[in-house]
């Protein structure tokens, strides 16, 4: 319960519906009890078990007075209009009190899916904005298929089984209460043995619902490794069919969803249990009751006659259900705390790239870029050792070397998209730690070797991140990145859905995109990570053409797999194992014995 009133956070922006919600409900309890009430003096006078009163006693908040005065009302409309017409009336009355009663029950349920659907739809907003300002190390060590299950499944576990017990939470317990008030109006001594017996099936059903949590658990998790392996699958069914693994796969897949079914059932049942059960419980709570108040009658107990035991027994039909609903709320509120637990696990997630509370702002490169003894680690791994770099305004410099160098890492460190753990990073002089986030990425244009696009029109993955974009200007930025004329030829030209990924384009396409949304972008700083590496040769001169438009005038820092790319660098930096062992211009480099030279020899470039 404790989780389940942390979740109420949410709910906090609502609590005008939860007001009206609450007060609703009020309302249709006491239409239920004025119906009830009514129903006494009828009974005793029509089934002739009291005497009409002739006057009306002072009117006190005793039974006897309650009693006594509704038989004295009554017993004057039976006198004047007859007991069959009075029943008439009655009857009108008690189905114009019940459609009161289920009009305001509806509005309560009306108001109440507002705050209901509200605290699921902030609760989305609130995971999906922690996943996108969580580091990109944070991705690295969790399987993906498991974070989008903890989004999507464990939300939705979330709003079936413990957000609709919103409901009963504001309206139960308040129903709860006034009947009991009632009962204890009707039958002091009856409602005492009622308050003992009832617990008793309390506690049943909380022993059900915490086996059911820890199963749940099991079950979130393994639908974890369910997701992870579909999109696995999507992701690598090029390679899956290639090497032929596709038995080998689907028997991956079957075994765990097999794992997956057993636990699941194994939650099926337990919680299918807590309703028979308290259905039964209900029974025997029941039966017990009629011997022990038949008992009382039969006694000739002065406290308890036959209507009223009547009366008391359709009261206590009512508490049933209510009571019936608060316990089966434990078994789901149980359920769904677990699901609970692995959505904080995300929301708690460390948020290791901070900005400061007063940070510093800018809107351009003035000077020059410097990397001061970076040095960074990846858990305790080291990558970059003493980086001792300058990147001056205007110029290009490219990053070669061995694959595992640490190249990526390095400039990965300009967008924080990682933190240095040693040295200093700055811009302008400004350590990159005391400059707001925002503005250090809105320096920098980023073109990666694969190929970031998102299933949406041509003109969306151009002008992505940007407003108010004028399709004058993503053409103009098309026709630099050497697009326009593939793009014309598309079925809706600029409009054209390119599909998931972009996979409707092919890889030199794709990458023409992307670099024309650098070139929309227009940021002083450019990062080019082996953005040509992937391509055939025609694809190749296209993208490499777009590309040195796009580094004109422009400080860029080129990841280079492909040497013949950057021969024109203004200084090459050579990275192994995470330190610079070279670094000149291309003459320079080439000049020298080193790994730059085996790698042109070994790409026969001289």
């Amino acid at each position: 319960m404790r989780k389940f009133f942390k979740l109420m956070i949410y709910a906090k922006p609502y609590w005008v519906y939860a007001v009206i919600n609450i007060i609703c409900n009020i309302i249709v309890i006491l239409f239920s009890i004025v119906s009830f009430a009514a129903l006494i003096p009828i009974l005793q006078i029509l089934f002739k078990m009291s005497k009409p009163a002739d006057s009306a006693p002072p009117l006190e908040f005793t039974q006897d007075s309650i009693m006594q005065n509704l038989n004295f009302y009554v017993s004057g409309l039976i006198h004047q209009y007859g007991e069959v017409r009075v029943l008439g009336y009655i009857c009108a009355i008690l189905v114009g009190m019940y459609f009161l009663k289920n009009l305001f029950r509806y509005a309560a349920m009306f108001f109440i899916a507002v705050l209901r659907n509200g605290v699921v739809k902030d609760l989305r907003n609130a995971i999906y904005h922690k996943a996108l300002i969580l580091p990109l190390s944070y991705f690295n060590e969790q399987r993906k298929g498991d974070i989008i299950s903890r989004i999507t499944g464990d939300v939705q576990e979330v709003e079936w089984s413990i957000l609709q017990m919103i409901e009963i939470i504001f309206r139960q317990p308040v129903t709860l209460v006034a009947y009991l008030v009632f009962l204890f109006i009707l039958s002091p001594q009856l409602t005492v043995f009622v308050l003992i017996v009832l617990p008793i099936s309390g506690l049943i059903i909380g022993r059900i619902g915490r086996s059911l949590r820890r199963t749940s658990d099991k079950v979130q998790s393994k639908m974890g490794s369910l997701v992870s392996l579909i999109e696995e699958t999507i992701s690598g069914l090029r390679i899956i069919k290639a090497f032929n693994a596709i038995d080998f796969s689907y028997n991956n897949f079957s075994k765990t969803n097999a794992e997956y079914a057993k636990i699941a059932t194994r939650m099926i049942r337990k919680r299918d249990l807590a309703s028979p059960l308290s259905e039964f419980l209900g029974i025997l709570v029941t039966a017990i009751i009629l011997w022990y108040g038949g008992g009382l009658i039969l006694a000739h107990d002065n406290s308890l006659d036959a209507t009223l035991f009547i009366v008391y027994l359709g009261v206590f039909s009512q508490i049933l259900p209510p009571a019936k609903d608060i316990s089966q709320a434990a078994a789901y509120i149980q359920k769904g705390a677990s699901s609970l637990d692995r959505i904080d696990y995300i929301l708690k997630a460390e948020e290791v790239i901070t900005e400061k509370a007063d940070p510093i702002h800018i809107t351009d490169l003035e000077h020059n870029i410097e990397y001061r003894n970076v040095a960074f680690k990846y858990n305790t791994e080291p990558v970059l050792t003493d980086i001792n770099l300058i990147v001056p305004k205007g110029k290009t410099i490219a990053l070669v070397g061995p694959s595992g160098g640490g190249k990526s890492t390095m400039v990965d460190l300009l967008p924080r998209f990682y933190d240095i753990t040693g040295g200093q990073l700055l811009i302008d002089g400004h350590d990159v730690r005391d400059i707001a986030i925002a503005d250090v990425r809105g320096l920098m244009g980023i073109v990666n070797q694969e190929t970031i696009l998102f299933n949406g029109s041509v003109y969306d993955n151009i002008s992505f991140g940007m407003k108010n974009v004028t399709m004058e200007k993503v053409i103009s930025a098309a026709k630099v990145a050497n697009a326009h004329e593939f793009i014309e030829k598309l079925d809706n030209g600029y409009d054209t859905n390119i599909g998931d990924r972009g996979l409707k384009l092919s890889g030199g396409q794709r990458q023409r995109i992307s670099i024309a949304r650098a070139v929309l972008k227009n940021p002083p700083v450019l990062i080019l990570d082996e953005a040509t590496s992937a391509l055939d040769t025609e694809s190749e001169r296209l993208v490499q053409d777009a590309l040195v438009k796009l580094m004109e005038n422009r400080t860029s820092v080129v990841i280079a797999h492909r040497l013949s790319t950057i021969q024109h660098a203004d200084e090459i930096i050579v990275l192994n194992a995470g330190q610079i062992v070279q670094r000149g211009n291309h003459q320079e480099l080439i000049a020298k014995e080193g790994i730059y030279k085996k790698l042109c020899e070994m790409q026969s470039f001289s």
